[in-house]
């Protein structure tokens, strides 16, 4: 009986669903004793718990881990350094996550089977770079090697790392560059990705053209947004309110960015990242959506 393939599982709106998914998975992958499989599937576990912000049990769960690794358990290993890393990051020390990025990529480029992960490391090393350039030179290095790839699922990291560059150009004020990128992912989203996907692609060009003081048609392209949102059925995570809210403050249209504000801040607060991260814009958003007008 072919195992199921756990990677697809994830849903990063509902993380205490997906760890719930793994977790089901986990007696019958101990009884086929499957060593890579059962490994891997306690990495992604540890992952869940970090995103919960649940970081001594995510460090827990890879303690496991690591007890079991052999040399031999190569995607197990890399696997347990990527999500080691990535609870230091999560957990506000990316200082120490970057070495265990750096261990990841060294292991993952050396193995061709291994090129989804070597990408992933990569994008890890960009994120907790200190500078902008390193960011730069990583995202570009993830890049060429996703742009590269024969495997299917390294190719399919390119859409995610347009993104990441454009995101890493609007955090230095190059809007103009950072523009150019988001265009490319939703090129890339369009031809490969998912509604979804693609909404969002749109949503971080219409997040630039704010930026751009193109305030029209960023909120314009929202308003496209919304609609398409509310006729999809899929849950809204806030941001569309927050950008349609700060657009028409922008334009001088305070009341009407009024109840946009309140959707953003309730949607929002539920967020563990934001509320731990962005005291400051929570605040604002549901201070913006009380303000009295004349």
């Amino acid at each position: 009986m072919p195992q199921l393939d756990f990677d697809a599982l994830w849903d990063y709106q509902h993380l205490d669903q997906t760890e719930a998914a793994f977790r089901q998975l986990l007696p019958q992958a101990e009884r086929t004793h499957d060593r890579s499989y059962y490994l891997q599937l306690l990495t992604q576990i540890a992952r869940t718990q970090g995103l919960q912000r649940n970081f001594a049990e995510a460090h827990k769960t890879l303690d496991q881990v690591k007890d079991q690794l052999r040399p031999e358990l190569m995607l197990p290993t890399i696997r347990y350094l990527l999500e080691r890393g990535r609870v230091f990051n999560s957990s506000g020390q990316p200082t120490e996550a970057q070495t265990w990025f750096q261990q990841a990529w060294e292991l993952a480029r050396i193995h061709e089977e291994a090129a989804f992960f070597a990408v992933d490391a990569a994008h890890m090393l960009a994120i907790v770079a200190s500078s902008f350039e390193d960011k730069i030179a990583w995202n570009i290095k993830a890049l060429q090697y996703a742009e590269e790839a024969t495997d299917e699922r390294a190719h399919a990291w390119c859409g995610s790392l347009y993104n990441n560059l454009g995101w890493t150009y609007h955090d230095q004020g190059e809007y103009e560059r950072a523009l150019e990128y988001f265009q490319k992912a939703l090129q890339w989203q369009q031809a490969h990705g998912t509604a979804r996907e693609i909404r969002i692609a749109r949503w971080c060009i219409g997040r630039t053209l704010r930026s751009l003081q193109r305030t029209a048609e960023a909120l314009a392209l929202q308003q496209e947004l919304l609609a398409e949102w509310e006729k999809s059925g899929e849950e809204q995570d806030g941001y569309v309110f927050e950008e349609l809210a700060e657009c028409l403050l922008i334009l001088g249209r305070t009341s009407e960015s009024q109840p946009y504000f309140a959707q953003a801040y309730d949607k929002l607060c539920q967020d563990p990242w934001l509320v731990a991260q962005e005291k400051e814009r929570l605040h604002r958003l549901k201070q913006l959506s009380q303000e009295k007008t004349l």
